[in-house]
Parts: structure tokens; C-alpha cells; sequence
């Protein structure tokens, strides 16, 4: 995905997202585009250890349509598909470096899971993986996120004229990112 670093303000985590993944994720994983442009992605899928759990891997979206409520809805889509699969709880990492994304994770109603250890007053857990070696950990219950859509609270439906899809390449990575 070539628009990472930039999205990431140089920071180059491509080897977080194999292509692999939309191939296999294809129906938890969406794509906004505008004018044939990508816009913003989220790559999840349904936990197949925990059947009441799924796992948003990755979500990006251009820094020009940041606080547009994109992210928003493409976590409503995925969130949306987990629920209707039975799932009860989403979970979600960040990197404590990332401060917009803890934000944004708790404005979804997403809670901190506790961590092994605290930077920046934020609970984390170790993951050799990951730039940084520690992630935030997050997880959203999916009853409290359906009383809040329904009451209005979790986020309108994206007010630009973007399209919100699956993956259409067939599943052979092919976006244009």
C-alpha cells in the first residue's frame, strides 16, 4: 500500500498489511474511494479463535479527509458485519505514539484494555511486531455500539460522496494504494 508512509507521516508499517489479507478478508475489509482515488480502508475480520470476537487489523484514511466521519462509518460497516455474524466485541490496537487514534477509538466507545506497563499514562502490551514494540489495546462491546447508533450517538452516515466497498480485484490485492 504505497500511500502508508504517507498517511503515517513517514512511518512505514506496508509489512503490517500483506496483501494477503484482502484476499482473505475480503468480506470484513472495505475500501473508500473518491473519484477513483483511495480515500481510506479498514482491514478486519471475525476472530476464528473466538467465535464471540472480531479484529479490526488496520484502518487508514487519507490525512485530507481525516474528521470527515470516514473512519467512522467504515468502522460502522465492519462493526455492522460483526454483529450480524454474532460477534459481542471488537477489538482494536493502536501504537501509544498514536494519540488521534487512542482518541478516536474512545470516541467509538472502545475502552482501554489494561497492559503490562504504562507510557504516557497509557496502558500497554509488549508486541515485538509492531514499530515501537508496544501496543494500546481497545475493545468495544457490540450491544453498547448498537443503543448508541440506534440512539443516534455513534457517528452519521459518511457525508461525502465517497464509496464504501469490498475489496473488487477479485481478492488479488490489486487496489491501487
Amino acid at each position: 500500500m504505497a500511500v502508508m508512509p504517507g498517511w503515517w507521516g513517514g512511518r512505514d508499517l506496508r509489512a503490517l498489511l500483506p496483501r494477503i489479507f484482502f484476499e482473505h478478508f475480503r468480506t470484513t475489509s472495505f475500501v473508500a474511494e473518491r473519484e477513483e482515488q483511495l480515500v481510506g480502508f479498514l482491514v478486519g475480520f471475525l476472530c476464528p479463535t473466538h467465535d464471540d470476537e472480531a479484529y479490526v487489523h488496520f484502518v487508514g484514511v487519507d490525512p485530507a479527509w481525516r474528521r470527515a466521519g470516514l473512519a467512522r462509518d467504515l468502522y460502522d460497516r465492519f462493526c455492522a458485519v460483526a454483529r450480524a455474524a454474532g460477534r459481542s466485541r471488537v477489538r482494536a490496537v493502536t501504537s501509544p505514539v498514536n494519540h488521534d487514534s487512542v482518541a478516536f477509538h474512545r470516541s467509538l466507545g472502545f475502552v482501554l484494555l489494561p497492559g503490562e506497563r504504562e507510557v504516557d499514562g497509557l496502558p500497554v502490551s509488549g508486541d515485538p511486531n509492531v514499530p515501537g514494540g508496544a501496543v494500546v489495546k481497545f475493545e468495544l462491546d457490540l450491544e453498547d455500539w448498537a443503543r448508541r447508533r440506534t440512539a443516534g450517538r455513534a457517528g452519521a452516515p459518511l457525508a461525502c460522496e465517497s464509496t464504501v466497498s469490498e475489496p473488487s480485484d477479485g481478492g488479488r490485492g490489486e487496489r491501487r494504494a
